[in-house]
């Protein structure tokens, strides 16, 4: 198979996977409401690579990335997973508060997927420059979540190492390589449907 028609068949397996397959498309959150839901985690400043894997073929799904600077956000990009109490712009979600981080983990692993969470610790300067290129990143294209996220990744220092990849899981394997990372999976048993967490998820923050 020639060169280019491998490359357009791996898009088209991608969006099949579902990394952005069917996102729903909203506004873009104001200035002044992201601003008030602004987050500071007081934990180290780190990167955190989450993963969606298929579990009855293997191949991976999804790719986003969650960064603890000066704010903790997810770099979500063509992401389904999206919260009213959760504020986005470009593909980025604000306010990503400890239960807000936790659902967002737990709201992708079901019965035919599961996460694989890398975690690895960065200066402050790293973890902003992170944020910054999130932010300008702007909103991706459906089957690009891998492609988009590397190339943030490849403009940090000490990041050299990451190659440029349309696919999430030969992203995580060139994560799980650099020094320091933490690695965490999560298998549930949830249905397939993520609207249903979502739903789960909206009554319990309303009856707050």
């Amino acid at each position: 198979m020639p060169l280019m028609l491998r490359a357009l068949a791996g898009v088209l397996m991608m969006a099949l996977a579902g990394c952005g397959a069917g996102a729903d498309m909203r506004p873009d959150a104001s200035p002044e409401v992201i601003s008030s839901a602004s987050y500071r985690h007081s934990g180290p400043t780190a990167l955190t690579l989450y993963t969606m894997i298929n579990n009855r073929s293997g191949a991976g799904a999804h790719t986003s990335l969650m960064i603890n600077g000066s704010q903790r956000v997810i770099f979500d990009p063509a992401g389904t997973v999206r919260l009213s109490a959760v504020p986005e712009r470009g593909d980025v979600l604000y306010g990503i508060t400890p239960g807000v981080a936790d659902f967002y983990a737990r709201a992708h692993a079901r019965e035919s997927y599961h996460v694989v969470i890398q975690r690895i610790e960065v200066s402050p300067d790293v973890a902003e420059r992170a944020l910054r290129l999130a932010v300008a990143n702007g909103p991706v294209a459906s089957a690009q979540c891998a492609l988009s996220t590397s190339a943030i990744l490849r403009q940090l220092p000490g990041f050299d190492a990451v190659g440029s990849t349309w696919f999430p899981k030969a992203l995580m394997d060139q994560f799980e390589a650099l020094p320091g990372v933490q690695t965490t999976k999560i298998f549930e048993n949830d249905a397939d449907d993520k609207s249903l967490a979502i739903a789960q998820f909206e009554q319990a923050v309303a009856g707050q």
